[in-house]
């Protein structure tokens, strides 16, 4: 877990140095912000603004090493318009919810897209990080191979941390070739029989890559479908296909209608996404991918093969739907609430004993003074 400070980069992040270490003196809470397109996520946060958005541009890109370098404040369109000009991509598929999404806040968010259940999380692909902790201490760990293992877990830390570490200025990150076929196909097919099918194409070596069930429509007869996406070979991907639609009826999509479709589910501008009513908050919730249907009386959204699902339901249901996933040994996250905010109900689910002392630990060892994003996580 060795750490560097000050490291010998002349790319140094002085303003946003100056501002901590400012802030440090006269003991002024901070809150981090980029794009500002994730400020829903969480609990409400005050304090002084440190913006990131000066500091960006990338440092580097090897793409023959599927390493990019970046400054925590570049767009996040930026990077993937870079890596897509070398036929590379972030396999974690980060959520943009706006324009202004910046490639720091996503690491810090630790939101994945829809192919998070097969291409793994956020964190998986962090390789290294620089950041400025609660003493104004700019600090490296990590690197830019996966060899490189000094300090790796605390790099991995900050993906999900919400800004209550410290400053990101600098990340590495593993990246991916494009698949050279994509498909997307189409299954009328309720909520159980969906579940059973992806369970089913879970066991086998199948290209799937991204899953979507979805009942748009609260009237009775409203089509309730399945959108299975497959990545990989050509050839794997076309048999899959095939054997796909022969085994469960589905329809195959144009490409060119299907990649808009994923890209709004995973920015939320689906229809299912729009609030049915003032009163709804949305929860997200995160299971087991085996945990079956859950006989709650709201409407849901179903990603990753059944591991994320998102329903709205009042604020005031925290209860039963926490409960819920208790049982299925997964939590829930009120993800959004109107412009009131949810008054009495966390937005997280209450930590275990030991997660609590690690995440106390964590914050004593980098924010000893407690200056960032404040109650952010609760």
């Amino acid at each position: 877990m060795a750490a560097m400070q000050n490291s010998p980069t002349n790319d140094t992040p002085h303003e946003l140095i100056d501002q901590v270490r400012a802030a440090v003196s006269a003991r002024t809470p901070l809150r981090i912000r980029g794009g500002d397109t994730k400020a829903f996520h969480g609990e409400p946060v005050s304090g002084q603004l440190l913006d990131t958005r000066g500091f960006s541009g990338i440092v580097a890109h090897e793409p023959s090493e599927l390493v990019i370098t970046v400054r925590a404040g570049t767009p996040l369109a930026e990077v993937e318009a870079a890596l897509g000009e070398k036929g590379q991509h972030l396999p974690f598929d980060p959520p943009h919810f706006g324009a202004g999404s910046t490639i720091g806040g996503a690491v810090a968010a630790g939101l994945a897209g829809p192919a998070r259940a097969t291409a793994g999380g956020v964190r998986d692909y962090v390789l290294g990080a620089q950041f400025i902790n609660g003493q104004a201490e700019w600090l490296t760990f990590g690197g830019q191979v996966m060899k490189n293992v000094a300090g790796y877990d605390i790099s991995r830390a900050l993906a999900g941390s919400m800004g209550t570490l410290g400053v990101i200025t600098h990340l590495s990150l593993k990246v991916l070739p494009v698949a050279p076929a994509e498909a997307t196909l189409v299954f009328n097919m309720g909520q159980h029989d969906a579940l059973e099918q992806l369970h089913r194409w879970g066991g086998q070596p199948l290209p799937l890559n991204a899953s979507c069930w979805v009942k748009d429509d609260t009237a009775p007869d409203a089509p309730e479908l399945l959108f299975v996406r497959l990545r990989g070979a050509v050839a794997a991907v076309e048999a899959a296909s095939e054997r796909l639609a022969r085994e469960a009826g589905g329809q195959r999509m144009d490409n060119a209608q299907a990649g808009p479709d994923w890209a709004a589910c995973r920015d939320q501008t689906l229809p299912f996404f729009t609030a049915p009513s003032p009163d709804l908050c949305l929860w997200r919730l995160s299971l087991p991918q085996t945990a079956p249907v859950l006989e709650l009386p709201f409407a849901q959204l179903i990603e990753w093969q059944g591991a994320q699902r998102w329903l709205w339901a009042p604020a005031s249901a925290a209860t039963p739907i926490r409960a819920a996933a208790a049982r299925m040994q997964g939590h829930a996250t009120l993800f959004r609430a109107d412009s009131d905010g949810a008054p009495g109900v966390c937005r997280f689910d209450a930590e275990s004993p030991a997660l609590q002392t690690i995440t106390k630990r964590l914050r004593e060892a980098f924010d000893p003074l407690g200056l960032f994003n404040q109650n952010k996580m609760g």
